[in-house]
Parts: C-alpha cells; structure tokens; sequence
C-alpha cells in the first residue's frame, strides 16, 4: 500500500494558517499590544471556551485532555476560567464588545454536571454575557447526558448542540476508545428532542478502527433516522500524540486505520444518501436540512477572520490580527492565572498576504468560494495571486472556475484538507502542521 493511500501519522485536517508550529512564545507580547488596542467594532467578536475533561481518553484524540478528574479539580477549572474571563474583559479590545457566538469544546464539556454548569454560567455572567449572541454550541458525549443535563444546558443559554456519535457499533465505540455505548446515544438525543433546541448536530467518523462497509452503511442509515439539523462527516486521521499513533511508531504496528481511498468512498456514500434524503452540502464534512436557516455561526466566523477571544488550558484564539495559544498544562494555566496574569504560551502575526492564504483555504473547505469578498478586503486578486495551484487543481479535476465562483467538484470536496498547502506560502508547505 503506498504511503500515499495509508492513514500515516500527521494531521491532515486544516484549521488554521500559517501553521501551529510556526506560533512562538517570544511573540507572545505581540498579543498583549493587540489586547490593549481600540478594536475594529466591524469585526464580529466570539469566544471559544475549553472544557479539558473527559471520562476516558479516545485512542484516536490528540486534544489536551484529563480523565475522570474530581469535583475539586473542576471547581478550581471554573474559578480558573471566571478569573481569566474577568481579566480579558477588562481590556480596550474586549471591553464593551458583545458576543456574536461562544463555543464550548472539549474535552467534554458536559463531563460537569449540572450544579457545576450553573455555577460557571453564574460565575462568568459577571464579566461576560451571551444572552443576545446569535449561537451558543457546546459539545456533548452521549454517555455524560442526564434530561435534568440537557435541561440546564438550555437554561444556560444553549443553542446548539453537538452530540458526538462518531459510531452506532458497540464494539467499534470500545475498540476506539470511545467511553460511550450506542443505547446512551439514543437515550440522550431523546432528551436533546424533548428539551428542543434551535440547533442540533452530530458527528460520525468515517474509518474507525474495525470499520467496514455493512456497519458504515448501517450507521449512515441510523444517523438519517435521528433526523438531526446538522451531519458532520470527519475523516479518522492519526495525528502525533494519539494512542494509536504511539503504538505505531512505540511498537512498530502497522497504521490500523481504513486508507484514504476507503474513507473517502465512505464519506461519498454518507453524502450521497444524506443528499438523497434531502440534506444539503454545507462544507466538505457538513451537510445540513436546510442551508438558509441551519448556519454555524462559530465556523462562517472563524473562516472569515472574526476576532476569537480563546478561554481555559491550550485554548486557540485570534485577536486583532493575532493568533494566539493558552499555556497546555493544566497546573500551568491555573497557576498563571491566579496569579493576576493570562496565560497566553505563544503567537503569531500573520502578515496580510497569510491572512488572505489563511481565510481563502478555510473558505475552500466549504467547497465553494465567492472571490469578490476577499478581493474587496484585501486589495489584491487571488485569481491572480492563486493561478498557479487553481489551474493545477482545475486540471487535476479537483474544482472549478466559474467567472467568481470557485467550486470544489465531488472529488475536490472529500479531501480539500489535502489541497490546501499548495497555497501556503513555500516554506510552510512541508514544516509539521502543528
């Protein structure tokens, strides 16, 4: 099998540019420059907050996460995120600003329970309100969810939920790590139904380990029965500090995951029939029942260069034109903050020609990119300043060019994280992404 088709270790999903290894902690002043400065009020504002617990570790998970932590640990988390929120809220930047969306990831955010859910929503509505933001996401594992659960989470102010599914297949779920069972998924999406929430999403994951095409098929059909707002389709990849990836390289085994070819026709086979069923496309992993209404407000944001104010341990944010990253140990984190001072570890200031890079290959992952926007806001064509790749890719049968309209073709769409480098600047094309 040749390295090309193999799931070898690496990151291969696409998020941000230029990328993660290239951030520094000397920047890092660079971002207190830009948290001190009058902000662009044109700019759209987010928060992202990080919740790092989780019941078990998923053998595939690269996130920074700890596992079946105590109520004191959480306690302290929350004190530590309220801590931080008040001293991001004092700033010029942030201050006065109102939040257009928040995003609880994880970890599992709802690992905490709901005393504790309460607690960090009183806790932070002290310096920082979501009451008018257009959408509140936050992640959920099935087996965490209790209906008196779901219900706090609407009283919280959620207003989209994303449940990850990943797999219906008991043995796969425990194969892979997962810490849920698939009678939980179906218990929990009942009280998601019953609670009612403006938005729903789930995830599946195409090549788990010990996939094949029955059960993939099976689980397209039970994911369609749920009927939920949103379907995002993740393609499994093994970045370097998984489970699965120390084994390969500690243990010399052989990469346990599907080929790309084999991901790719499951992915395919998942659009085709959520299409069929009356979804549409509304990037190159998410399908959605209807694209006028069901947006995903946190990622249009993100991939159109909002200002992203990054919450808790390893948090990822962009302010005024910087990208920056929280200290990614837990003890470390904690401890900065109450001292008085934000933990943030490092940075990096893109310069417009990367901001341009970075909004165009984020925009492609929708699989279609209107080209007069960016050409307003950044002054020059990237027709012109992406001929090179465009014509390449045009060729290869990987999208098309229509007048301003630039659209990823059905092949194009399953693996567009593999197109983007060829329009990173050359010396970024073969660094480690992060």
């Amino acid at each position: 099998m040749s390295s090309e088709t193999t799931t070898e270790i690496g990151s291969y999903f696409i998020s941000n540019y230029p990328p993660f290894s290239q951030w520094k902690k000397e920047l890092t002043p660079k971002f207190h420059e830009a948290l001190q400065a009058e902000p662009d009020r044109s700019i759209p504002m987010g928060m992202y907050l990080h919740i790092p617990f989780c019941r078990k570790r998923c053998k595939f998970c690269y996130f920074r996460v700890y596992t079946q932590q105590n109520a004191e640990t959480i306690k302290n988390y929350v004190d530590t995120l309220d801590k931080e929120v008040q001293l991001l809220c004092d700033q010029t930047a942030i201050k006065d600003r109102v939040l257009k969306f928040v995003y609880f990831g994880g970890g599992t955010p709802s690992y905490l329970s709901s005393k504790q859910l309460l607690m960090l929503r009183e806790r932070l509505s002290q310096s920082v309100s979501w009451d008018s933001a257009e959408e509140v996401t936050f992640e959920c594992e099935p087996g965490t969810l209790s209906l008196e659960k779901v219900k706090t989470l609407k009283e919280i102010g959620v207003t989209r939920v994303s449940l990850g599914v990943e797999n219906f297949n008991d043995e796969l779920l425990e194969e892979n790590g997962r810490a849920h069972l698939s009678p939980e998924i179906l218990r929990a999406y009942e009280w998601i139904q019953q609670v009612g929430f403006p938005e729903v999403n789930i995830d599946l994951i195409a090549g788990m380990v010990g996939e094949t095409d029955e059960n993939w098929q099976n689980c397209v059909e039970k994911a369609l029965e749920m009927e939920p707002d949103n379907l995002t389709v993740y393609q499994m990849e093994l970045p370097w500090n998984t489970v699965y990836s120390k084994e390969i390289l500690e243990e010399g085994v052989q990469s346990p995951v599907a080929d790309w070819p084999t991901k790719r026709r499951w992915a395919s086979e998942a659009m085709d029939r959520f299409l069929a069923a009356g979804y549409q496309i509304s990037s190159g992993n998410e399908l959605v029942k209807n694209l006028d209404t069901d947006r995903f407000v946190y990622r249009d944001n993100l991939f159109r260069g909002g200002d992203i104010v990054a919450v808790g341990v390893s948090s990822f944010g962009h302010l005024q034109g910087v990208h920056y990253q929280n200290k990614d140990q837990l003890e470390d984190y904690i401890q900065t903050v109450q001292s008085g001072e934000l933990p943030v570890n490092r940075a990096m200031v893109p310069t417009e020609h990367q901001k341009l890079i970075r909004e165009w290959v984020l925009q492609m992952k929708e699989g279609s990119i209107s080209v007069q926007p960016l050409r307003d806001k950044f002054g020059v064509d990237p027709l012109v300043e992406f001929a090179e790749p465009l014509s390449n890719q045009q060729r290869a049968g990987y999208l098309e060019v229509d007048g301003d309209t630039i659209r990823l073709t059905r092949k194009g769409l399953l693996q567009a994280d593999s197109l983007l480098t060829e329009y990173f600047e050359e010396q970024y094309r073969e660094v480690r992404y992060t």
